[in-house]
């Protein structure tokens, strides 16, 4: 492992996930992240440049993160995990694989299922290629599961800090204070005084809609100048946001063992956390230094 840069509040070490978290100089870590959050390589058919796993493979190696990552959380800590979908290669079906991972990566890490996301891209491109285009037997797929566990039942968390904007209708709600009480078709039972609160905005659902649109932020930028290769699979900044003022707060450490362009380094830098990337690929984590500005002292490049 060596150490590659490091900002105000964290740094980025290159070396393979399993390498750096089992050694020494990673020991003063354990117990003390408050969040891993990672999208780790997909289970992909094909083999990408960024190293996946296929097959029963990726389950195995999967899973085989389960206890060391308890192992660096706080007893009140969180694991969030992005998984995309995988089909199976050359049939218009779906493959189980990334479910096989999850529940063999819960059971072997004696995990709560806290709960499970979507994150939706209406803008992702029409895939299968093969299923959606040429033949028109499937639509697009557009979204991939994000998926939160814990070692404790109640880990960390505060849906206010991730509050959204009322609606306009519920704005005005709250400026005339009149609303529908009463028994509903579901059978709740809507109080007189139910929704006339003004909390700061509104509980978001577990669907979240992000996408990587612009073709001008500062990362992409910077890769341009340098000449550097895009990671292919880069995660939504807003994602990573998202969790990391779910679930933590200012000053907690946030773990990302499978950083690519380091999205979670970035996110968690604005939002004052204290963080930890790992990654392999030089020219990733070279591009991956476009994230900070000038707020970064490179190591090695």
């Amino acid at each position: 492992m060596v150490a590659a840069y490091h900002t105000r509040y964290g740094q980025m070490v290159q070396g393979s996930a399993e390498q750096v978290l089992r050694a020494e100089a990673t020991t003063m870590y354990r117990g003390r992240v408050q969040l891993i959050f990672t999208s780790p390589p997909f289970p992909l058919n094909r083999k990408k440049k960024y190293g996946n796993h296929r097959g029963d493979a990726y389950v195995t190696w999967f899973a085989s993160f389960a206890e060391t990552f308890r192992e660096f959380l706080t007893a009140d800590g969180s694991i969030v995990v992005e998984l995309g979908n995988a089909w199976v290669q050359g049939r218009p079906v779906m493959s189980t694989l990334a479910l096989k991972a999850l529940l063999a990566f819960l059971d072997r890490g004696r995990l709560h299922l806290c709960q499970q996301f979507i994150c939706y891209n209406r803008a992702r491109l029409p895939t299968p290629a093969q299923w959606v285009n040429v033949e028109r037997i499937r639509v697009k797929d557009s979204y991939t599961h994000v998926w939160w566990m814990a070692p404790s039942e109640r880990p960390k968390a505060d849906n206010r800090r991730v509050l959204k904007p009322y609606s306009a209708a519920m704005r005005r709600l709250l400026q005339t204070q009149k609303y529908n009480s009463g028994k509903r078709p579901s059978e709740h039972d809507i109080g007189t005084e139910s929704f006339l609160t003004d909390n700061g905005g509104a509980i978001p659902s577990n669907v979240l809609e992000f996408a990587n649109t612009s073709a001008s932020d500062p990362y992409q930028e910077y890769c341009r100048k340098h000449e550097l290769s895009l990671h292919p699979a880069r995660m939504p900044l807003g994602l990573a946001e998202f969790f990391i003022r779910f679930l933590t707060e200012p000053g907690d450490l946030v773990l990302d063992p499978f950083a690519g362009s380091n999205t979670t380094g970035a996110a968690a830098e604005r939002l004052a956390r204290r963080w930890l990337a790992i990654e392999p690929r030089e020219d990733y984590i070279r591009g991956s230094v476009g994230r900070f500005g000038d707020g970064v002292t490179v190591a090695w490049l």
